[in-house]
């Protein structure tokens, strides 16, 4: 969906129209039991009281589950040619922050607190599928662009396919594959992914798990500061980030693995 209104649908680039969009919603809802959509916020130009409007629109509309992304720039990408050139201006921090902020308190209200810093759900209907990147386990990724990890030997391996669907075929019928890269993780790099990832959780991440991967584990005097500023919260063998350790979630990550 992305948006729920037609200007936000074309300055994102998409094709689709916001009644087309709530269509496809409505039909997929007759045929399926579990139904999900995403909007993206943080938009060029949106307010607060904008995004409050949309939302609140949006879970109207909502079934079990939600996903609400904030709008970022990537390398590489049109959105960040356009964002280099001064034509293309995002929420600076501030009303980002606030953006997010009022994303939680429309949601929870409404029963779909945030499993995940982006994904929203009643209980026990979060995405298996994406459950399976934040926890940490192996998964299979097919077709054009996929990823995988794949545990083989007590090492995590790291595969990515070709992007390009033409090239990812041509690859499947000449060699039998579309893989274009096939790495063994580092212990090292495998804890600072399940760290990544878990932390992205409001379960987090299971402690004794992470110092198994590599055998360092977290270095105590940081958890403790870190504790101590109520970004982070340990329990049952357990650690997670609060509410404000999600606004700075990249600074706890770096400060964890560092």
């Amino acid at each position: 969906v992305q948006a729920l209104d037609d200007g936000s649908l074309k300055a994102l680039g998409r094709q689709h129209s916001a009644l087309e969009a709530l269509a496809a919603l409505a039909l997929a809802k007759r045929h399926f039991d579990r139904v999900s959509f995403d909007l993206i916020y943080a938009r060029e130009g949106q307010t607060a009281k904008a995004w409050a409007e949309e939302l609140r629109n949006a879970l109207g509309f909502a079934a079990d589950h939600l996903s609400l992304y904030q709008l970022t720039i990537e390398e590489g990408t049109p959105f960040a040619a356009r964002h280099d050139a001064g034509m293309l201006h995002i929420p600076n921090g501030d009303l980002a922050r606030a953006l997010y902020l009022l994303t939680q308190e429309l949601c929870e209200p409404a029963g779909l607190p945030a499993y995940e810093v982006s994904n929203h759900a009643r209980s026990g209907s979060e995405s298996r599928h994406n459950l399976l990147y934040w926890r940490g386990q192996d998964y299979a990724g097919i077709g054009p662009g996929a990823h995988s990890r794949i545990t083989s030997g007590g090492a995590k391996r790291a595969l990515s396919a070709i992007k390009s669907p033409e090239g990812w075929r041509a690859e499947v019928e000449a060699r039998g594959h579309g893989l274009d890269s096939d790495e063994t993780l580092s212990a090292e790099e495998a804890a600072d992914e399940y760290l990544l990832m878990g932390l992205r959780l409001s379960e987090g991440l299971d402690l004794a798990r992470l110092a198994a991967i590599d055998g360092r584990g977290l270095d105590e005097t940081r958890l403790s500061a870190l504790e101590s500023q109520g970004l982070v919260t340990r329990e049952g063998g357990r650690l997670a980030a609060t509410p404000s350790g999600r606004l700075v979630l990249n600074r706890l990550i770096l400060e964890l693995a560092a």
